[in-house]
């Protein structure tokens, strides 16, 4: 999967303060993501959260 830094990522489940939209901060065999909601930087092990991911937004595709 192709995920790379400044993508948005759209999650299958919520993060505890309920938003479901990550920044990536880092990518590599983890990734460094940001929650949108509250600004909690967290790691999670690359399968895990590629298991996790519903959609990509990237800058590119964004109008």
């Amino acid at each position: 999967m192709d995920v790379r830094p400044n993508d948005i990522l759209v999650m299958k489940k919520k993060h505890p303060c309920g938003e479901t939209k990550m920044l990536v901060v880092r990518s590599g065999m983890d990734f460094k993501l940001r929650c949108v909601g509250c600004k909690r930087e967290f790691m999670i092990p690359r399968g895990k959260a590629e298991k996790n991911i519903k959609t990509i937004l990237r800058e590119s595709d964004k109008p």
